[in-house]
């Protein structure tokens, strides 16, 4: 593959008005979501919920990629096509998770380290064969008591670096995502610090190992308080220090960036996406959404295991999916929230 397509891949993935929606739970992951519904989670309803998803009728209005599983990739729809043949037919793009998980970093209490390097060459050889024209790979920084370490985000940028520079070598897009997690009591203003630590490294790091920046997305997180401090920013706020934040760490040179929802409720994470755009229009890149469970949990719900429910979870999708359209053009409106 040519640089000209991956840069064409990379721009198609935020083009305007359209996201990413993660459909790329790990099978501990996603047997947690099926559980809040009270459903088994089957190797066969797993694929059913996935194809719901993957074959929503005008997803591809919004949606410009899907990020999959190692599992997602090798199934197909309820008519036999490969989810991935489906998914370019209708022009979105197939993304495929290739790290392995989060695991205990070494000698550094309650902090992680992403594994997958080993043997990721040929796994990408292979996704690629079967579709995929983009990857994804989750770095976890967690605030607490003395940490992040410098040595944890560094690490951690490294391994997204090499993990890049194997997906440009062979022709995929890399979506690098270090996640600073929203989870404790901190305030926006720590998460601004730790967020602009983070970036840098990266960057850096990237650079460092001769990476493509203009063939490369950022996902990361918005720069918002902790879930349990007392005092939550506003969706204004959470916009500007987030904008303000990716202006100073963030190469104007990079395809895009994509934001992930955190665990963000579906309603305030469009809505924190929509005040960006809407008050930057010259911003050296696109903002756009990577959302999971804030573009899902609608949907999830409605479909509730009865395949009976099928239309009209995907019409709940399709609700998401249309807002944070909008949002990625400032064009949202919470009254779409009361007409749905």
């Amino acid at each position: 593959m040519t640089t000209t397509e991956l840069e064409t891949i990379a721009k198609m993935m935020v083009a305007e008005g359209k996201g990413i929606l993660a459909i790329d739970e790990s099978t501990p992951t996603i047997k947690k979501r099926f559980d809040s519904i009270n459903v088994e989670s089957t190797e066969e309803n797993r694929r059913a919920y996935r194809d719901l998803l993957i074959t929503n009728p005008d997803g591809n209005k919004y949606i410009s990629g899907m990020i999959l599983y190692d599992e997602t990739i090798r199934q197909s729809t309820s008519d036999g096509t490969p989810f991935a043949e489906k998914l370019t037919n209708d022009g979105i793009m197939p993304g495929i998770k290739v790290d392995t998980g989060a695991k205990d970093f070494a000698l550094h209490s309650n902090e992680k380290i992403t594994e997958g390097l080993d043997g990721l060459r040929e796994r990408l050889a292979e996704y690629k064969n079967l579709g995929a024209k983009f990857a994804k790979w989750r770095a976890v920084i967690t605030i607490g008591k003395n940490i992040p370490t410098t040595a944890c985000i560094d690490a951690n940028a490294h391994a997204l670096a090499r993990y890049a520079g194997l997906c440009q070598e062979i022709g995929i897009v890399p979506m690098v995502e270090p996640e600073v997690l929203m989870d404790a009591d901190n305030t926006i203003d720590l998460c601004y610090n730790i967020t602009e630590k983070t970036l840098s490294s990266l960057f850096s790091t990237l650079k460092n190992q001769d990476v493509s920046i203009a063939h490369t997305i950022l996902k990361t997180n918005m720069v918002i308080s902790g879930k349990q401090c007392p005092t939550q920013a506003n969706v204004q706020e959470v916009a500007e220090k987030t904008v303000q934040c990716l202006l100073k760490n963030v190469p104007s040179e990079l395809a895009g960036i994509v934001f992930l929802s955190g665990g963000q409720s579906a309603e305030l994470a469009t809505a924190h996406l929509n005040a960006m755009n809407q008050n930057n229009k010259d911003l050296p890149w696109p903002l756009s959404f990577s959302y999971g469970r804030a573009l899902q949990e609608p949907c999830l719900k409605a479909w509730g295991g009865n395949s009976e429910n099928i239309e009209t979870a995907q019409k709940a999708l399709l609700h998401r999916e249309k807002c944070n359209g909008l949002a990625c053009k400032g064009e949202y409106d919470t009254k779409m929230e009361d007409a749905a």
